[in-house]
């Protein structure tokens, strides 16, 4: 069974409409025992890095979570805020988050783009991985971005202001900056691609 987290600050029914759309059977998860028998696991976000940490440690799920991922290796994909916690620390309100990936979520500069960063833009798939992917525009909302301390998990950059990581992987290990559900056939290919990483 596919577990989509579903705190105070996620989109997750936009995301469970997208699963469902694509034939795969899932449910909202809102604590520790909905984790049981999950498949895959997708982490959706709105808002920001420090109130998605309080909000999933409020709901007991953070020793969950790394034991689900980093322990029984379940297929994982953060969205958006959902990718940006994957790493150490984000700037967005001084927050400590997974640090399961190395490196640090920063702001994007203000005296350089507009800040938010709202629209479509191309994301370059640049490695291989268990999802095919292919070069395509994808829907961005966000603010800050991740900067990987190892460049060997960048999977997708898109350019806003220069390079930047719009999508990360590392073994079961998922991450889009983009809003994958929002984002049309190209957004919901991928979506089903690591529905299907068993």
């Amino acid at each position: 069974m596919i577990k989509i987290i579903d705190y105070k600050a996620g989109n997750a029914p936009s995301v469970l409409n997208a699963v469902t759309h694509l034939g795969f059977e899932a449910q909202l998860t809102r604590n520790l025992s909905d984790l049981d028998g999950a498949s895959h696991i997708i982490l959706p976000g709105v808002g920001s890095a420090k109130a998605t940490m309080e909000s999933l440690d409020e709901s007991n799920l953070l020793e969950a979570l790394q034991d689900a991922v980093i322990g029984k290796q379940i297929p994982f994909l953060g969205i958006c805020v959902g990718m940006q916690i994957l790493f150490q620390h984000s700037a967005e309100g001084d927050a400590d988050c997974f640090a399961w990936l190395k490196g640090n979520v920063i702001k994007f500069d203000s005296s350089k783009v507009r800040v938010p960063q709202m629209g479509w833009n191309q994301v370059r798939f640049i490695k291989d991985s268990a999802i095919d992917a292919e070069n395509d525009y994808f829907y961005f909302v966000n603010s800050y971005y991740a900067v990987p301390e190892d460049n060997d998990i960048l999977w997708g950059i898109a350019d806003y202001g220069g390079d930047f990581a719009a999508a990360v992987c590392k073994e079961n290990i998922y991450g889009m900056q983009f809003h994958a559900e929002k984002s049309g056939e190209a957004g919901l290919a991928l979506l089903n691609g690591f529905l299907e990483i068993k």
